[in-house]
């Protein structure tokens, strides 16, 4: 097996099978396993698939030596200035030769072999392959608790029921994926929640995402991990809100409106006396209603809003029922929706005051006609302004939805595997 490093590339450089990535920020102490683990993993992978390799360590400004010894190891090392997990791999990612890339932390805690079986579920036609230490072993020491039972599950919970991933361990370090998936994937992410767009992306993409075992040990270093439980758990989960409009705007839209909704019918219901016996609920719980509503309201247009910007940045596809209600959904639609609940609401106000007048203006013996009004008032107004917003995400177009080819909204292509068939054939 020819492995090729920073001072000995050839021509055909840009054919390689396999790149392993590992980012990098002051790991000297066990850069020397690292590699040597990682020249172990690609003699398997020439042995058993015939795809030549190279060790690429994407250095973030190490101060200890790590990129002299990297390159005495024979490895590349690529700077990346931009700091951050994610940036790392990203411009490691960016620099590398390899069809298929494979990441892993240089810490000594990760196994680079359990890559071999991930080349060969990308060979079998996977686009991105996780690894599972939950499958493989974990041990002892290698995982603190509170990662372990709670961090770990909980937020591969969350991202298995917002993006339907089926995956176990969402936050493996070592995994792999092609080049066409990662270009198709356009991953941003500079600090550690890159691990969970990188997924997030691949299961919005409708991308194959297999999961193979994977083992953890203990780091070599004597000093703390970079990792931050609280601090980059949070970025993890804020994160998988930020990328799940139906999560984070949708549900709570639905509920609030649903429960407001239903607070007003009982009201009326009981100020008609179309149900028998005094009305359970108060004035106050009117207010609490209108307040539900409004904000509902508002949420569901934030959903709307995120939603088409997902889709117009080509990460997420567009949900269908927008395809068919595309040509509803716009700014002149918005305005007269807007405008006509206005002028409900004015007109309602209206009689209720010529009611206010009839009664010698005392007392109202119940709120809730002003109420209705006034939350329709509010719907109209948001409806307008929000109708303005949309039309400022879909990049100033007074219609709402993309429009255009399936890769104009998300839904990207089949990957191009015409290289993976060539390097199949070399082998």
């Amino acid at each position: 097996m020819e492995f090729r490093n920073n001072l000995g590339l050839d021509h055909d450089a840009a054919q390689l099978g396999v790149s392993i990535v590992m980012p990098c920020l002051n790991e000297i102490q066990s850069l020397d396993h690292c590699i040597a683990n990682a020249r172990e993993a690609l003699a398997l992978i020439h042995a058993q698939y015939g795809l030549e390799g190279e060790i690429v360590i994407a250095d973030n400004g190490s101060t200890d030596g790590s990129q002299a010894l990297a390159t005495r190891l024979g490895a590349r090392v690529v700077h990346v200035s931009r700091k951050g997990y994610g940036a790392a791999l990203i411009g490691g990612f960016d620099a590398a030769f390899g069809h298929y890339l494979v990441m892993g932390d240089c810490d000594g805690s990760y196994d680079f072999t359990n890559a071999v079986a991930m080349i060969g579920r990308l060979r079998d036609g996977a686009d991105v392959c996780m690894g599972s230490r939950f499958r493989g072993g974990i041990a002892p020491g290698a995982m603190p608790w509170k990662n372990r039972y709670i961090g770990n599950p909980v937020l591969t919970g969350i991202l298995n029921l917002f993006f339907r991933t089926g995956i176990n361990d969402a936050h493996c370090g070592l995994r792999a994926l092609t080049k066409e998936a990662y270009h198709a994937l356009n991953l941003q992410g500079t600090g550690m929640e890159f691990a969970s767009e990188m997924v997030i992306k691949a299961a919005l993409k409708k991308l194959r995402i297999d999961e193979v075992p994977a083992t953890l040990s203990p780091d070599l270093r004597d000093r703390a991990p970079h990792l931050r439980p609280w601090r980059d758990g949070w970025r993890h989960l804020r994160y998988l809100f930020m990328l799940s409009p139906t999560w984070a705007f949708g549900v709570p839209a639905a509920a609030m409106m649903g429960t407001g909704a239903l607070i007003f019918l009982l009201a009326t219901l009981f100020t008609l006396h179309v149900l028998p016996g005094a009305p359970p609920l108060g004035e106050s719980w009117t207010i609490v209603g209108a307040f539900l509503i409004t904000t509902g309201h508002f949420a569901a247009l934030m959903a709307l809003a995120t939603h088409f910007y997902g889709a117009r940045q080509g990460y997420r596809p567009l949900r269908p029922v927008f395809h068919r209600l595309a040509h509803v959904l716009t700014l002149e639609n918005a305005l007269i929706g807007g405008g006509a609940a206005i002028a409900l609401s004015m007109l309602g106000i209206s009689a209720i005051a010529f009611w206010w007048g009839s009664l010698g203006f005392v007392a109202l013996p119940t709120t809730l006609p002003l109420l209705i009004a006034v939350v329709t008032g509010v719907i109209g107004m948001q409806t307008a302004l929000g109708g303005f917003l949309l039309s400022v995400i879909a990049g100033h177009d007074a219609q709402f939805c993309p429009t255009g080819t399936p890769a104009q909204f998300g839904a990207i292509p089949p990957l191009d595997h015409s290289l993976d068939q060539r390097l199949l054939l070399e082998a």
